[in-house]
């Protein structure tokens, strides 16, 4: 099949977010952003719970494998920096042992995200009590399902008697977890959980490249708003899948797909991820990409047409990390 003109694929990435509305293609949540003060990250509702999260999160795997010191000093910056949203989960190694003390001082003034990659109650349990015990709490802000990518093995299991759902709404119940949530990078599985369960948010990829080229986001973000979720970002940075024989594959070793490294790239991929109906997005687990995100927010204004261009011009030569 022959290449599609960049004039083709802006005409077909325009129809492949009519779910959203053409008048909002170009409407840009940044005007929403609400002022936290001078120098501080800016904060968004979280739904309709009343909560506000910093619009930059903390991944835990930027502390993964870092000295406790070096893991203190990095939560004690972006604290001061004005974050308040912090995400971990079982699955990023070491993250949990190294965020908990680091976090501790703070606990009481910070948003704090976990996870579980199990799908039966019994497993959720134990694994739920591990993360409390690590971080160095009795209750979670949020607690998700984590990585919903198969709706049998992932979705119908959560959801069935003696599922992991059965653990999560007990411990909202008992005060242990006060949201609940789940992570997802498959459409369809993200569809379909949203379909059993009032949850307060989602965790999904929302990319440029993927977006734009694979028309991956924008059936999930118009479920989330039917249903008066909040919507927290992920893969906001990523550029495609890594080449072959990238040498900067070893440089960013937390990443498992390429990174964008180009701080002008870098501003208008933020700038488009938080012109969607988002609260938060979390940067990549870099702790150089990380900081670097935090640098560029104050730069991220509303995209212009050309800018939204740019972006779709940069998409269309593109290996996105997610199909539709």
């Amino acid at each position: 099949m022959p290449e599609l003109s960049r004039r083709q694929l802006f005409k077909n990435a325009v129809a492949g977010i009519g779910v959203l509305g053409m008048s909002n293609m170009f409407k840009n949540n940044l005007r929403d952003i609400e002022d936290s003060g001078f120098g501080l990250i800016p904060k968004r509702p979280y739904g309709n719970t009343g909560v506000k999260l910093s619009v930059i999160g903390f991944g835990g795997i930027v502390v993964m494998n870092a000295e406790q010191s070096v893991a203190d000093k990095v939560v004690a910056d972006a604290v001061e920096r004005g974050i308040n949203y912090f995400d971990v989960a079982p699955s990023y190694g070491d993250a949990e042992l190294k965020l908990g003390p680091a976090l501790e001082p703070y606990r009481k003034d910070i948003f704090l995200a976990c996870k579980t990659t199990e799908r039966t109650k019994e497993g959720a349990r134990a694994e739920f009590k591990r993360s409390l015990k690590n971080m160095r709490t009795d209750y979670f802000d949020l607690y998700q399902l984590h990585a919903i990518t198969d709706v049998k093995n992932d979705v119908d299991v959560a959801f069935a008697k003696g599922g992991a759902m059965e653990l999560a709404v007990e411990a909202k119940k008992n005060g242990q977890i006060r949201h609940l949530g789940f992570s997802a990078h498959s459409h369809e599985a993200a569809l379909e959980a949203m379909d059993r369960y009032d949850f307060d948010s989602i965790l999904f990829p929302i990319n440029f490249a993927t977006f734009y080229k694979n028309r991956f986001g924008p059936a999930v973000i118009e479920r989330a708003k039917e249903k008066s979720m909040a919507v927290l970002a992920l893969k906001s940075m990523a550029c495609r899948r890594w080449p072959k024989n990238d040498p900067l594959k070893e440089k960013y070793s937390k990443c498992w797909y390429q990174p964008l490294t180009d701080p002008d790239d870098i501003r208008l991929a933020l700038s488009f991820t938080l012109s969607q109906p988002v609260t938060a997005l979390i940067p990549p687990g870099e702790e150089e990409l990380f900081r670097l995100a935090l640098d560029m927010v104050a730069d991220c204004k509303p995209l212009t047409v050309e800018e939204n261009k740019k972006l779709i011009a940069m998409a269309s030569g593109l290996d996105p990390i997610f199909p539709l």
